[in-house]
């Protein structure tokens, strides 16, 4: 007889998995961050939500979490994977290239917001204890947040990007030492000398992190070598899990906290030829996790007491995001950052973060702060991070009218050939622009080159070739370059919007002009070709090609054969993607091609 299934048992898992594969992916769709999707979820689906009416309603028991407690063991997983995938990104030679930045701006920054934060805390009458613990979880920002909409908008490399990259590093890193001094404080919490306390404590977390660091400087990139010798991407993941979960749980016998193993062992790691297996493998743990951490989040969110003192928590807010916001500009000022930059870096990084709700949970539960006094911090922090995604692009537009006028090179500055000869016009300067002009060249065919990097275009023109700075998205610059006398348009470039842009702008201009363009993958392809260009280079779609030759060449099939063969399946995909209405521009054979050219 097969045994009964308590249905009760995986009901949390089930809303949690439900969350995130579901929920979540649903407010992704409708523009709205998946970290407030998690907190929204978690109030919704708590004890102080629908979770509330479960006793009266039973229905709402299987879609509701009435026990976070339950959860709080995953959640701190999640801060763990999350400290120790910033461990992995803290190598040496990264801290050491952003050493100014990070123990500069970074350090400043933490220190001027928390005393500025903890002075008004102890103001307003909190303890000497409570008021420092405050004052540092308000002044960290939120790392997953603010990484996650600088990556969607592709601006980590800006210096807004770096920028606040280096203090949200340098703010991680105080997040370990403040978890080791609230264990401290908690362990000595009426029970004898404080400073007795603070060196037993010390002497305990030193051994415990050099056995960490021994351990894993003897053991470590031997496992990895021998469990990446298996080819096994199960034997990989586990390894990856028990590294960060086995130091974890060395750091939790020593009476730290699970983060600062996790951690060191990301550090450790860092400095190993595996360092990027092991963030891909681990990245959907990690997601996971830190989505039942901000759920649990959500689920402490307690509407009765922010009706009790809703201006409290608005002035906290305000207060936090404009204290915050100012030290930052200034601070970013001194360290000779463009007002553009420090303005985009201060609003980014004024709302408060996830390690907000790690810290002063801890001091609540070790009774270091008042209850009432982290409700009102938290809330106020939760309705800053809710406002994040605004204050980004608020942020932008800012930044974008404070940016000075760009200063051109010289090279840069010289204007494309006006003698009206019949020549090829190249959009894009990078890797493959260069290729296709160097191409150009051996067949001599006139040609110049056109780029919106100035850098790019001020190198080709040292190097002597006819390269020229601006916006080919614009008609009357397409047209300042030659197009109405252009042999051909090739864009190169891997921006599919301004591809488009061009391609749209030289067919209005020029009906019969033979457009060349690279295409992200079939996709794109078919939309070039719906909107008039001749040929259309898909990436994905040639780089298989391209590795077919090699291979049957390699197998030994004549080469004959193999370019024949290779010409067909190109052909057959050119047919494939090509509009069959007349809309689309015819593509000339070959030879007319090079004619043209």
């Amino acid at each position: 007889m097969a045994s009964t299934v308590d249905p009760s048992v995986f009901k949390d898992a089930v809303v949690v998995l439900a969350t995130a594969g579901v929920i979540v992916p649903l407010a992704k769709s409708l523009k709205v961050n998946s970290i407030i999707a998690f907190v929204a979820c978690g109030a919704l689906l708590g004890p102080y939500g629908l979770g509330g009416l479960a006793s009266s309603i039973p229905l709402l028991r299987s879609i509701t979490v009435s026990n976070p407690e339950a959860l709080a063991g995953p959640a701190e997983l999640g801060v763990a994977f999350l400290l120790f995938v910033i461990g992995l990104e803290l190598s040496f030679e990264r801290l050491m290239t952003m050493k100014r930045l990070v123990f500069g701006l970074g350090l400043g920054q933490v220190g001027l917001s928390a005393a500025a934060i903890g002075l008004v805390a102890y103001a307003v009458g909190q303890p000497t204890t409570a008021a420092l613990i405050i004052g540092f979880g308000l002044a960290l920002s939120s790392t997953a947040m603010v990484v996650e909409l600088l990556a969607a908008k592709r601006r980590m490399t800006t210096s807004a990007g770096r920028s606040s990259f280096a203090i949200l590093l340098c703010q991680d890193l105080a997040v370990i030492p403040l978890l080791f001094l609230i264990n401290v404080l908690d362990a000595q919490n009426g029970a004898g000398s404080l400073l007795a306390g603070l060196a037993q404590a010390f002497i305990q977390a030193i051994a415990a992190i050099a056995t960490i660091i021994v351990i894993g400087r003897l053991a470590l990139r031997p496992l990895f070598r021998l469990v990446a010798s298996t080819e096994s991407t199960e034997s990989f993941m586990a390894a990856t899990l028990l590294t960060a979960l086995g130091t974890g749980l060395i750091a939790a016998a020593a009476g730290l906290s699970m983060g600062l193993g996790a951690f060191i062992a990301g550090l450790l790691l860092a400095e190993t030829e595996f360092r990027r297996a092991i963030e891909v493998t681990i990245d959907p743990f990690k997601s996971l996790l830190i989505g039942v951490f901000f759920l649990t989040v959500g689920m402490g969110v307690n509407p009765a007491e922010i009706a009790a003192s809703p201006l409290a928590i608005l002035a906290v807010a305000a207060g936090l995001l404009l204290a915050k916001a100012a030290i930052i500009f200034v601070l970013a000022r001194q360290f000779r950052l463009s007002s553009a930059t420090s303005l985009e870096t201060a609003i980014l990084l004024a709302p408060g973060g996830e390690f907000a709700f790690v810290l002063l949970n801890a001091a609540t539960g070790a009774e270091l702060i008042d209850h009432s006094a982290t409700s009102v911090a938290l809330a106020a922090v939760s309705l800053t991070m809710v406002t994040l995604p605004l204050l980004a692009r608020i942020a932008r537009n800012l930044a974008q009218k404070l940016a000075p006028a760009v200063v051109l090179p010289d090279e840069a500055a010289v204007l494309p050939p006006a003698d009206h000869a019949p020549r090829a016009i190249v959009v894009g300067g990078g890797r493959v622009g260069r290729l296709v002009a160097s191409m150009l060249d051996e067949h001599g065919k006139s040609h110049i080159v056109i780029d919106s990097d100035a850098s790019l275009i001020t190198a080709q023109r040292r190097a002597g070739r006819p390269a020229f700075y601006g916006d080919a998205t614009r008609p009357e610059f397409l047209r300042l370059c030659g197009l109405e006398e252009a042999t051909a348009l090739i864009v190169t470039i891997d921006n599919t919007r301004a591809v488009d842009a061009i391609v749209q702008a030289a067919r209005t201009l020029r009906p019969d002009i033979v457009i060349v363009a690279r295409a992200r993958d079939a996709a794109h392809a078919r939309h070039l070709y719906e909107i008039g260009v001749n040929d259309a280079v898909p990436e994905t779609i040639e780089a298989s090609l391209q590795l077919s030759e090699a291979a049957l060449v390699g197998l030994g099939v004549p080469m004959g054969l193999v370019i024949a063969s290779v010409h067909e399946r190109r052909d057959g995909f050119r047919a494939q993607l090509k509009p069959s209405g007349a809309a689309a521009a015819p593509a000339l054979p070959r030879h007319a091609r090079s004619r043209r050219l």
